[in-house]
């Protein structure tokens, strides 16, 4: 029986996913939740085997959670679930420790597939995943999306500051000093050659790195 918790903070879609989810002999949703806080304690307390995580979510994103529900277990397989294409996000979360990215508009069944690949400890790669890995391989490091660039915590700041977040309350949040903020904004900006915030606003929503 593979242990299954889901985060997402679209109660009916949540609530679709576990009744679709408990209709699998193998699987048990062992906890639900809708938010940042919810995700730290079902890992904490519930131990599933694997999370289906939500990385639109209010207060804390998906991104910006993954490091510290895997601090509390390593063993934790994670499974993004995305309003967002696979182009803008899939690889960045896969490189820091996500075992499967998905739309929300994939097959049902590839959510099964997926649970029971990552259980069984291999990663689950849709074809179009699995075509941008190939182009990312390909490909030499200056082509592509300048955002493709950032770090993990470059592409935290910049996206907390694209919705109008302020440095000070940014730094708070990721639980950073508001030196070390600031130092991430202005790597963001060199790398992609921006000067102001609202220009960080404009280019998230240019490539639909926010709604």
């Amino acid at each position: 029986m593979i242990r299954i918790g889901v985060v997402d903070d679209h109660a009916l879609l949540r609530r679709g996913m576990i009744d679709f989810l408990e209709e699998q002999s193998d699987l048990r949703v062992v906890g639900e939740g809708a938010n940042g806080l919810n995700a730290l304690e079902i890992v904490r307390s519930l131990h599933p085997e694997v999370l289906l995580l939500d990385i639109n979510l209010p207060g804390q994103s998906g991104i910006e959670l993954m490091p510290y529900l895997l601090a509390k277990d390593p063993a934790l397989k994670i499974i993004i679930l995305s309003g967002f294409s696979e182009e803008q996000y899939a690889l960045a979360l896969l490189r820091s420790g996500a075992m499967a990215y998905l739309s929300k508009q994939c097959d049902p069944t590839d959510i099964i597939s997926a649970i029971r690949s990552v259980s069984a400890g291999r990663r689950f790669v849709t074809s179009k995943v699995g075509d941008l890995l190939a182009q990312q391989f390909n490909k030499k490091a200056t082509d592509g999306p300048l955002h493709a660039q950032l770090s993990e915590r470059e592409l935290q700041v910049f996206l907390r500051l694209s919705k109008g977040e302020t440095v000070g309350k940014i730094a708070e949040i990721l639980s950073l000093s508001v030196k070390s903020v600031s130092t991430y904004r202005t790597r963001t900006m060199e790398k992609l050659s921006l000067a102001s915030n609202s220009d960080l606003t404009y280019y998230a929503i240019k490539h639909e790195l926010i709604h």
